[in-house]
């Protein structure tokens, strides 16, 4: 196993960059109730770079949607009784992503029959890169592991301990006393690579291992991990190497927390706040590759 302990730098944008050279995230997220987490994952990616986002959510909260940011697309989807996704919404999932570079999905969902057979369909047959958060997870833990297998493109799975315990059938306290060895071990097992969040967030595709060391407790609230989803996929859609993309979105997401922090305070932190502070972060990484001289002369043409 390599432990990675270099960070992976984001070069800065050719002069003649258009939308369509940063990629298109099409993220799957929401349900009634739950419409903050297809927002913010949304604003996630576009904080991240992605040239255009589209979240796709269910019917009754594509408005609420659509209000919250007038910088993404929004689409409609089948929903059930309850306001959440429903299997039907399989068909036009796959004629929006047609047109994506890479798929986001699970924030907000909820559980349900339904979307297990959706989640386990999206692994299996989703022939994009796909980042899988939240629900996705849980859905797909009472699908089953089989659907992981021989899957069409990268899949990058991003769970906390909980929902990482429900994959493996372990207790959450078994997953935080072995969160390295499990990550690796399940990564090489299913051929995708795992981002399991918590303290040290550690990210392994089974060959390669790294442990971010940024981040602090003022993150440990609602909505922060969807904002890091629409990140690793807007990062995804940049056309970066898929555990590099990984790596790095822990690393700026814990950054931009941490810059948060130091001009609010941990407590009262939120997630719209990380993402606010996203670009500084990423701010920070370019930096380091443009030589003083060259900076300085950016900045006094800004």
């Amino acid at each position: 196993m390599e432990i990675v302990t270099s960070l992976p730098l984001l070069p800065p944008r050719p002069a003649d960059s258009h939308k369509g050279t940063f990629g298109r995230v099409l993220i799957v997220a929401g349900s009634r109730g739950m419409s903050g987490a297809a927002v913010l994952c949304g604003l996630g990616a576009l904080r991240g770079g992605a040239g255009l986002v589209q979240v796709a959510t269910p019917a009754d909260i594509q408005p609420v949607v659509a209000a919250a940011n007038p910088c993404y697309l929004t689409a409609a989807l089948p929903q059930d009784e309850q306001g959440r996704l429903c299997y039907q919404a399989w068909e036009t999932i796959l004629e929006l992503a047609r047109v994506a570079t890479v798929v986001a999905a699970g924030p907000g969902w909820g559980q349900s029959v339904g979307l297990q057979h959706l989640a386990a369909r999206l692994v299996r047959e989703l022939p994009r890169p796909l980042v899988l958060d939240a629900d996705a997870l849980n859905n797909l833990a009472q699908a089953g592991l089989a659907w992981l297998e021989n899957a069409p493109a990268v899949r990058i799975l991003t769970p906390h301990p909980g929902e990482f315990a429900r994959l493996l059938g372990l207790s959450t306290a078994q997953v935080q006393t072995q969160r390295e060895e499990l990550a690796a071990a399940f990564a090489r097992q299913h051929r995708l690579i795992v981002v399991l969040k918590g303290h040290g967030t550690v990210v392994s595709d089974g060959e390669r291992l790294y442990r971010n060391h940024t981040g602090n407790p003022g993150m440990a609230t609602g909505g922060t991990g969807d904002v890091l989803t629409g990140l690793l996929a807007a990062l995804l859609a940049q056309r970066l190497e898929p555990f590099t993309a990984a790596q790095l979105a822990v690393f700026l997401h814990g950054r931009a927390g941490d810059l948060a922090r130091d001009a609010k305070g941990e407590i009262g932190l939120t997630a719209s706040d990380v993402a606010d502070f996203l670009p500084w972060a990423i701010r920070q990484c370019i930096a380091r590759l443009i030589p003083t001289a060259e900076r300085d002369t950016r900045d006094a043409g800004n």
